[in-house]
This record gives structure tokens, C-alpha cells and sequence, in this order.
């Protein structure tokens, strides 16, 4: 029997997943249209995470289960490197992405909140 991931808790996962949308899409679009040149690669990636959250975001939403996995997936890895790669090449990084040191702007709740919706999702089934 498969039950709606959207209901019971899953409502915060997706107002998390919406908040962060709104959070990382605001400051990426701000970044981007006035200062990019300062770092490129720092807003890209703020950009692409504020995508990854809007997908998942409606994925849920919809109850589109393998979509929210393969989205938590990413966001799961663009965490782990982007967060690997922040620390070990930090001129790479001269700002900071939502990732950036496995997401400490936003108290590493990008982190901590693919393995909740992994862990939601796998009880949902």
C-alpha cells in the first residue's frame, strides 16, 4: 500500500523545501543580477540549488516519489561536494554558495534536510 508523501509531517518537508525555494532563488537572483562577476561559480551554484529546491518542492507536492528521490539525491551530493569543495579550494569560492561548508549559512540545514526527506520518503512507502 502506498501512502501520499505530502500529508502529516511531509506538509513541513514541502514548506522547508518551499521556504529554502524562495530563500536561495531570492539571494541568487540578487547576486547574480549585481554582482556576478565577483563570483560566477558561487551564485551558479546558488542558482541551480534554488532550482533543485523548487523541483523538489513540487515534487512533493505532487507526490511524484522517484522525482523527490532522484532530487534529493542531487541535493544530497551538490551539498557533499560543493561543501567538500568550498573547504578544500576556498579562492574557488570568494562567496558563499547555500552549499558552500555543507551549507553553515543556513545553519547546515541543507545538510541535514535531504537525509530527512530520504528517510520520510522511504517510511512512506
Amino acid at each position: 500500500m502506498t501512502t501520499s508523501i505530502g500529508t502529516g509531517p511531509g506538509r513541513a518537508l514541502i514548506a522547508v523545501y518551499g521556504l529554502f525555494s524562495l530563500a536561495a532563488g531570492s539571494r541568487a537572483a540578487v547576486q547574480i543580477a549585481t554582482r556576478f562577476g565577483e563570483a560566477p561559480l558561487a551564485y551558479a551554484l546558488s542558482a541551480f540549488a534554488a532550482a533543485v529546491y523548487i523541483l523538489l518542492t513540487v515534487a512533493l507536492w505532487r507526490g511524484a516519489r522517484r522525482l523527490a528521490l532522484v532530487a534529493l539525491g542531487i541535493e544530497l551530493a551538490g551539498v557533499l561536494v560543493v561543501g567538500t569543495l568550498s573547504l578544500l579550494d576556498q579562492a574557488a569560492f570568494p562567496d558563499e554558495t547555500v552549499w558552500s561548508v555543507y551549507g553553515k549559512g543556513y545553519l547546515f540545514i541543507p545538510l541535514v534536510l535531504p537525509l530527512v526527506g530520504l528517510f520520510w520518503l522511504r517510511r512512506r512507502r
